[in-house]
């Protein structure tokens, strides 16, 4: 079966909206490939546009995650997949707080973007621990450290915790919008 035109340009447009395509646009064409190959079966089996295009995003990232393994720039960990290159941020300016190595940041060789991305990272770092200092019930360091830091999943952190997996959740969604606010 040949695909459409307007099947080739939904899987173009959602392989090259799929968040682990940015940085790696070099293997698009990997992507793409991927993509419409393993889509061939559900293209023929799905009428809804709706629906095609809910299976073809899972499709893509399925996709792109086999391609990124076998190229060597993913692997997987017990949290999930992480990025083979793996960057340390060092000299945190909040004292005594664990330090925390953020795998998915790809910074180049140009002095700017890695004082950029330093400077987005300390903030999001400082961020987390007044939102910690203001709130240390809701063990808010903790669950940042577990879940970016370690990759640990919400099941494991909920044990670890002794709290439910639905309130591990909400407090890192809650997190989330904070550290969002403060960058805003």
């Amino acid at each position: 079966m040949e695909l459409t035109q307007d099947k080739i340009n939904l899987i173009e447009r959602i392989v090259k909206n799929n968040r682990k395509f940015a940085g790696n646009e070099d293997l698009y064409d990997d992507f793409f490939n991927e993509t419409c190959k393993r889509s061939l079966v559900i293209i023929k089996a799905v009428d809804s546009d709706r629906a095609l295009e809910s299976y073809l995003r899972k499709i893509a990232t399925t996709s792109i995650i086999s391609v990124l393994k076998d190229s060597g720039r993913l692997r997987r960990s017990s949290g999930g997949y992480v990025a083979t290159k793996e960057v340390v941020v060092d000299n945190f300016e909040i004292q005594d707080y664990p330090k925390i190595s953020y795998k998915d940041v790809t910074i180049k060789n140009i002095p700017e973007d890695f004082a950029i991305k330093k400077e987005i990272l300390n903030k999001v770092n400082r961020t987390v621990g007044i939102i910690h200092e203001n709130t240390p019930e809701k063990q808010y360091l903790e669950l940042f450290n577990m879940r970016y830091a370690q990759h640990m999943p919400q099941k494991e952190i909920a044990d670890a915790l002794g709290i439910s997996q639905s309130e591990v959740s909400k407090r890192l969604m809650s997190l989330m919008d904070s550290v969002k606010q403060a960058f805003n």
